[in-house]
């Protein structure tokens, strides 16, 4: 197929992606805007919200990767026109994410003695501590929204999560600033003030995205008559059969970079307070393949119910294209500006966190390198995986993700940064040995399952 082929869907894949992005950046400068005001108190106060958000990152894995099960059951009942599908989708799988989050809230709340036991620097974990108490509890409303995104993505209303996101974000930065350094009336909270700023604006995430839906006339039908009574096992365990391996995915490319955190605690608060600068950075830019991976879900779903396989190839490798474009660009940028970016994150005017704050910038922008030559692949590997939940194909690349993240990637990064002078680089270039790894085998597993259900069309004609 010539390359004209695939261009002319970008459009198409442009009009769905960009809320979903803009929506996936707002979640991440949440994060980020509490990084960047932290960061302005000291070091350790950065290195603790990094090993707090560490377990954060693993527990919303498994809420966000178990939701994304919900999206392509829903898309596929909407193009088949099957109103009891998407209904049930919905009910169900939000009755289900409200289970997970409580459970991942209690979770991460009673494994908080676990940072004794990582090797981290005791004046971070003293930080920490309260910090992932308040944070731990933003789980309940975040993975309860993304019940509310995961069905709104599948009806092709993408941008719903994007408004939501958008309003949470004006809220967050004023509560934080207040709560954070105590102006006006409020006492000064220091990080705690950032987690207390995370957990209200994610519930007011939740209420907006609910009341937006639920005024929303054509989706009416599904907003009504809600009883326990309706829950059926089978769909449960339909939802589970592709949300259990799809959080597993996400939890282990997560897990690794998690590790990366603790790994880099080992080194030092300055080894620590750099990993996170880059990773914020880094996954910053992982949003916008984010956004196209849930693309391809969309896009690939709706092909799987119309039963033109054909067209689902030439769509998903459209989204691939154009995604792999957009990464080459980002890489670029890291490249030329990785001195200067780490300096946003620090206050180098800071005369008894000088040393430190130096430190810290020379090592992130290290980083920096390697986050650019991983881009192409952490982005491959993100679409690709969308395209595969649109099949609804999950266990295999659930195999292949843990091995390539964990038998290939993780013990790279376990040697050459505990072992080896390279320190931190060493740690990230485990990372990019993972992503190339899970991006290669997951597009040759795409293209045996997707060339098989084109043969299986041909035999049925």
């Amino acid at each position: 197929m010539s390359l004209a082929t695939y261009t002319k869907e970008f459009s198409q894949n442009i009009k769905l992606a960009y809320p979903v992005i803009l929506g996936m950046i707002g979640h991440t400068l949440i994060q980020i805007v509490d990084k960047l005001m932290v960061g302005r108190l000291g070091s350790a106060e950065l290195a603790a919200v990094s090993l707090g958000n560490s377990f954060i990152f693993i527990a919303m894995s498994i809420g966000i990767g178990f939701s994304t099960a919900i999206t392509p059951i829903v898309a596929e009942g909407d193009a088949a026109k099957d109103d009891g599908q998407v209904r049930s989708a919905f009910h169900h799988g939000l009755f289900l994410c409200t289970v997970l989050g409580i459970s991942m809230f209690a979770i991460v709340y009673f494994s908080k003695p676990l940072m004794h036991f990582m090797g981290q620097p005791e004046e971070v974990i003293v930080l920490a501590g309260p910090y992932l108490d308040w944070v731990a509890f933003s789980l309940i409303p975040m993975i309860v929204y993304q019940g509310y995104k995961q069905f709104a993505d599948g009806m092709s209303l993408t941008k719903f999560s994007m408004y939501a996101i958008v309003l949470a974000n004006i809220i967050h930065v004023p509560i934080n600033f207040v709560l954070i350094y105590g102006i006006w009336i409020f006492p000064k909270m220091g990080i705690v003030g950032a987690a207390m700023g995370t957990v209200i604006s994610r519930i007011v995430m939740v209420l907006v995205m609910h009341f937006m839906l639920s005024r929303k006339k054509e989706l009416d039908k599904y907003f009504h008559g809600f009883s326990f009574s309706e829950l059926k096992k089978s769909v449960i365990r339909k939802i589970i059969a592709i949300g259990g391996p799809s959080a597993m995915q996400m939890l282990f490319e997560v897990a690794l970079f998690t590790a990366s955190v603790w790994l880099c605690g080992n080194l030092g608060k300055t080894s620590q307070a750099a990993n996170e600068i880059a990773l914020s950075l880094a996954t910053l830019t992982y949003m916008f393949a984010m956004g196209f991976s849930v693309t391809a879900m969309i896009r690939v779903s709706n092909q799987r119910g119309f039963n033109d396989f054909r067209k689902l190839i030439v769509v998903a490798r459209s989204v691939f294209l154009i995604t792999i474009l957009i990464e080459t660009v980002f890489a670029l940028l890291f490249i030329v500006f990785h001195a200067y970016l780490p300096q946003f994150f620090l206050d180098t005017d800071n005369g008894l966190q000088a040393h430190d704050n130096l430190e810290v910038i020379s090592i992130a922008s290290e980083l920096l390198i390697i986050a650019a030559l991983f881009q192409l692949f952490d982005g491959v590997q993100a679409v690709v995986l969308g395209a595969l939940r649109g099949v609804q194909d999950v266990k295999i690349p659930m195999y292949i993700t843990f091995v390539a993240y964990w038998v290939f990637g993780f013990p790279i990064s376990f040697y050459l940064g505990q072992f080896t002078k390279l320190g931190a680089f060493g740690v990230w270039i485990g990372l990019l040995a993972g992503l190339a790894a899970a991006a290669i085998f997951l597009y040759l597993r795409f293209n045996f399952v997707t060339q098989k259900l084109v043969k299986e069309e041909l035999v049925d004609r």
